[in-house]
């Protein structure tokens, strides 16, 4: 059974140092000095140095990885995305899995790292014992959180990066692996059935289930231009597999409910779609072949007794395919992503189970945006209604002044030639029209 479960590889990355590139931008951005935080800057080093090196199947990997991606989503709110450092990946899937992308942005290298949390669980189901029921439920448990994951980065993750993700990390192709980790997870559920020895009715409805989830699996992968042919094949030999043990254990039902004509019928499918399954022989492993062969031997020594006891004792009419009623569906198996990774942040903190958020004492980047916005507003306030205002009032003070041939009249009086006449007219004239009082309103109207 283990060569039947296909499990993600690891991405790869180069070794970055993302403390030299928070220290510039502090040292360039912030009032704060950078050696005020001298420890979060080595923590988050060794965080990444951790997070990048589980590349094996190993339970520690998930403390790891979730530890570093909860960091990574509270630096969002401390720093811009494009922080200042290259970040280096080599894709998992594709024909360009040797060469490595690179972006300067915090969301690219999260996506990563969740990407590897997925790879790791779909490794450590890989890895559980598949021959007991304990090790058949743990397997599912942990297919079911990588496809949760993997969920999480499709509709999160991948939305925000504000640049082209890579090629393997596209809609189709994450919604391929997806299913394809939810038909692992059925159908580790659905050999825990048949161990447990359930009714064949009720095996047969998660088995049709593992068929629709490979089937959808493998129409996305079609359309994904990073999964290769080899995967493409296991899945739709493994659709038209539990395809045909579905209508196999229909078939049980029907004779046990004594449903002659239909048990030939289903046997006849079942047949049918085992045969496709077979046609792709030449690219599927060998468990895989064995099990389409065994299950074939099966159903042909099935369908041989049916066909015979039929005929000769009980002559009921064999139904086509048409008229077969639609095996049910049940699915016992569901995307869910662990608490740690969808609500991350909110399990840092003092008693978190995550450790403490770095840099929390830095003025978080948005502040630092809405602050540099305010100065720019304010100066520009000042500048168009209060500087502007002033000067042209200045203007219109210096005409009026001129207008009065001031402050020359001033300076003759002070003179011992005394005033001209037409000046002491024109003062006789001002004070008539309450020239002295209109001129302190003027001035303090100015001064307002």
């Amino acid at each position: 059974m283990a060569s039947n479960i296909l499990q993600l590889p690891f991405r790869r990355s180069h070794a970055v140092s993302l403390s030299d590139a928070i220290t510039q931008y502090i040292s360039s951005k912030y009032d704060q000095r950078p050696d005020m935080f001298a420890d979060d800057l080595m923590i988050i080093d060794r965080l990444r140095s951790e997070a990048v090196n589980v590349q094996e199947p190993h339970y520690s990997g998930i403390t790891r990885l979730v530890t570093y991606a909860a960091q990574l989503k509270w630096l969002g709110g401390k720093f811009p995305i494009d922080v200042g450092v290259d970040f280096s990946w080599y894709p998992a899937f594709g024909f360009n899995a040797s060469r490595p992308i690179s972006q300067n942005n915090l969301r690219f290298e999260l996506a990563n790292v969740i990407f590897n949390l997925a790879a790791l669980y779909s490794q450590l189901a890989y890895a559980a014992n598949l021959t007991t029921a304990d090790g058949l439920k743990q397997a599912c448990n942990h297919l079911c959180s990588a496809a949760g994951v993997l969920n999480h980065l499709r509709t999160d993750i991948i939305p925000d990066l504000r640049a082209s993700p890579p090629e393997d990390m596209d809609e189709m192709t994450l919604q391929s692996l997806e299913l394809l980790l939810l038909a692992q997870g059925q159908e580790c559920f659905w050999q825990k059935a048949v161990k447990d020895g359930l009714k064949d009715v009720s095996i047969a409805k998660l088995a049709a289930k593992v068929s629709d989830f490979y089937g959808d699996a493998g129409d996305l992968a079609v359309k994904s231009n990073a999964i290769s042919t080899d995967w493409i094949h296991h899945m739709t030999a493994k659709h038209h597999h539990f395809a045909a043990a579905a209508q196999f254990r229909q078939s049980l039902d029907c004779l046990e409910k004594r449903k002659y004509g239909e048990e030939v019928a289903r046997l006849r499918d079942s047949l049918l779609c085992v045969s496709e399954g077979l046609k792709e022989q030449r690219w599927i492993n060998r468990t895989v072949l064995g099990d389409l062969n065994g299950l074939k031997t099966r159903v042909a020594e099935d369908l041989k007794r049916a066909e015979k006891d039929n005929d000769v004792i009980y002559l009921s009419p064999v139904p086509p395919k048409s008229e077969l009623k639609t095996i049910e569906r049940a699915s016992m198996v569901l995307a869910k992503a662990p608490s740690q990774v969808t609500d991350a942040v909110s399990m840092l903190g003092d008693n978190g189970p995550l450790g403490q958020p770095l840099f929390s004492k830095l003025v978080p980047y948005a502040v630092h945006i809405a602050a540099s916005i305010y100065t720019d507003r304010r100066d520009r306030m000042v500048n168009e209604s209060l500087i502007g205002e002033l000067e042209s009032m200045s203007d219109k003070l210096r005409d009026l002044l001129s207008s009065l041939n001031l402050p020359g009249s001033l300076q003759a009086l002070e003179k011992p030639l005394g005033l001209p006449p037409t000046l002491v007219s024109h003062a006789e004239e001002m004070r008539q029209q309450d020239g002295l009082n209109r001129l302190h309103r003027s001035i303090e109207d100015t001064a307002k």
